[in-house]
């Protein structure tokens, strides 16, 4: 076990990587980020930020050196970053889970190896695949870059080979899949925590409501059955142990109106959908994220309340800076800014987590706090 007082690393220094250092430092660790950009918001709170490229030799001499154990906050970090460090300290999860869950054509069939459900897809290497995938699918389909492609970007709606052809010139024709559109009933995530010992911890299930490719909304409990949501606990399980994971891991599902559960992908690290454990469960994503990097038992996911998670982007301060008395009105009301200096349109900036002893309660809350946060209102 690696006990407080030791120094973590986090390679990232967004959002996830900041909610990371608030949880490590309450528990009393010191943490360094490795980040190239000045402003990094987990930078500007952690012990030591490394403002440096992701393959820079020294600094990655520096935190092997200097931090017993290192996790990341995006799944985008270059391999040999994380190949490097791993051959040097502890690096949770792996360099291998991590190539899985960043790329769709592996992702996609690694699930698939493992006898679980996806949509029904293609890879596309060349131009010269999309005519079999195209005859092979049902449309209407998406095209999907097979890496970097977070938030609704690196996606193009396809109803014909020539949709197809279009969207692939576009992506500069990188490698992509093109997937089946399903006949969508909901969206539900699961967020679990797997220790190096294989022990797993499971959240309730989240039901997340995406506008523009971004998610919007999480709800929870999820309005699911208690089967499916059974069943979408031990698909997640199943991909976390045939990766030997460590780590918290997070699933994204459909359910179809035909009562099929597929999964849409993963992400190996905490997950905009488990935002709701920092004030609604008994531990947080971001808490469980360094218990599972310092060798430490999960902790318990019992949901404290039902909760509705609302995302907060920069679409916000179009016209001005939001009204945040409005939300601080509701004492059920908690807010979660980033640290973010630059607003823009479709950047996360925050969340604010609405709790109480119902869910449809929360809801209204959530939804009343919305339009009165607007400037323009």
């Amino acid at each position: 076990m690696i006990l407080p007082d030791s120094t973590l690393g986090v390679l990232g220094g967004g959002q996830l990587g900041r909610m990371f250092c608030v949880a490590a430092r309450t528990m009393g660790y010191r943490v360094w980020v490795l980040d190239p950009d000045p402003g990094s918001p987990a930078g500007s709170i952690a012990d030591r930020h490394l403002k440096a490229d992701y393959l820079d030799p020294a600094a990655l001499e520096d935190m092997a050196e200097h931090c017993a154990a290192i996790t990341t906050e995006f799944e985008n970090v270059p391999a040999e970053t994380l190949e490097f460090l791993e051959s040097r300290t502890p690096v949770r999860p792996g360099s291998r889970a991590v190539a899985i869950a960043r790329d769709r054509i592996l992702e996609k069939t690694f699930i698939r190896e493992q006898g679980l459900a996806t949509a029904p897809f293609f890879a596309i290497e060349k131009s010269e695949d999309l005519h079999t995938a195209c005859a092979g699918l049902n449309m209407p389909a998406l095209l999907k870059t097979a890496q970097l492609g977070y938030d609704g970007k690196g996606q193009f709606a396809v109803n014909n080979i020539e949709d197809a052809r279009s969207g692939f010139r576009q992506l500069q024709e990188t490698p992509c899949v093109l997937e089946e559109r399903v006949d969508l009933a909901q969206e539900v995530s699961v967020i679990l925590a797997r220790g190096s010992n294989g022990d797993v911890a499971v959240y309730p299930l989240g039901e997340n409501l995406h506008v523009n490719g971004i998610l919007d909304t999480t709800r929870v409990p999820a309005n699911i059955d208690k089967k499916t949501a059974e069943q979408a606990k031990a698909m997640a399980i199943r991909l976390a142990e045939a990766m030997q994971y460590c780590g918290v891991l997070a699933v994204e599902f459909f359910l179809t109106r035909g009562g099929e559960l597929l999964i849409n992908e993963m992400a190996p690290r905490p997950h905009n959908s488990g935002h709701y454990t920092l004030d609604a469960a008994l531990t947080s994503q971001f808490e469980q994220q360094v218990r599972t990097l310092c060798g430490l038992p999960p902790g318990s996911t019992e949901l404290l309340s039902p909760v509705v998670m609302v995302n907060i982007l920069g679409d916000l301060w179009k016209d001005g800076t939001p009204h945040w008395e409005q939300l601080f009105r509701h004492p059920q009301v908690k807010l979660h800014l980033y640290g973010k200096h630059h607003a823009r349109a479709g950047r996360k900036m925050g969340h604010y987590n609405c709790l109480a002893k119902e869910l449809p309660q929360a809801s209204s809350i959530a939804q009343e706090i919305r339009a009165a946060l607007s400037p323009a209102e």
